[in-house]
């Protein structure tokens, strides 16, 4: 029996562009709108960037947990009656898409918000919650989720502090000392198909 390409797949590409897209819009606008709100209670410039990239990270972390278990879910759910020219698979994968707003992104935004309570790489005043910062993690979360549906799906890049910096994967920040070999941290994550770098990230190099 030959399995025609699902609805996921046929629009695989457009979807891709559309979600690229999505996130370079959120690097220039709702990054720098978290970026301002966030200078109001935090002095530190370094510390409101690291904020902002633990969120990116923490946000895709949570996206893609919420993504597997939905798929589970819908795969459980469908596997009951499937029948007909698509694999179970294009089957799940359609009927994800066309449903993405069953995906309960508040509760991947309170995850990431409870992550980065923990995280002790970042502090934030007491009279003060990264709830703040709400709007950013939630089109993140949003993004991120959509990028699990593409085939094949897109992710951030893995970054610590102290690595050797990339030209390939990240820009260095206007503040960087040019000649510097090491990420001091990361302003915002690459964006990887695999192993290709799809958009290029920002990191400050320090001596």
């Amino acid at each position: 029996r030959s399995c025609s390409p699902g609805r996921a797949r046929r629009t695989n590409a457009s979807r891709r562009a559309c979600l690229v897209t999505r996130f370079g819009d959120i690097y220039a606008q709702e990054r720098l709108d978290a970026e301002t709100l966030l200078r109001t209670y935090i002095g530190d410039m370094e510390m409101v960037q690291r904020i902002i990239y633990i969120a990116a990270v923490e946000s895709f972390n949570a996206a893609k947990m919420a993504y597997r278990q939905f798929k589970i879910r819908v795969r459980d759910t469908l596997s009951l009656g499937h029948s007909g020219p698509e694999s179970l698979e294009d089957t799940v994968l359609d009927y994800i898409v066309r449903h993405e707003d069953l995906y309960d992104v508040q509760a991947s935004v309170n995850e990431v918000i409870r992550s980065m309570n923990i995280n002790p790489k970042i502090s934030f005043p007491p009279e003060i919650d990264f709830i703040v910062i709400s709007t950013l993690i939630r089109e993140l979360c949003r993004v991120a989720f959509s990028m699990q549906t593409l085939i094949p799906p897109l992710d951030i890049a893995f970054g610590t502090d102290g690595e050797l910096f990339s030209e390939t994967k990240y820009y260095r920040s206007f503040d960087s000392d040019f000649t510097a070999l090491l990420v001091a941290y990361h302003v915002w994550p690459a964006l990887m198909e695999k192993d290709v770098v799809i958009l290029k990230g920002e990191a400050v190099t320090k001596r």
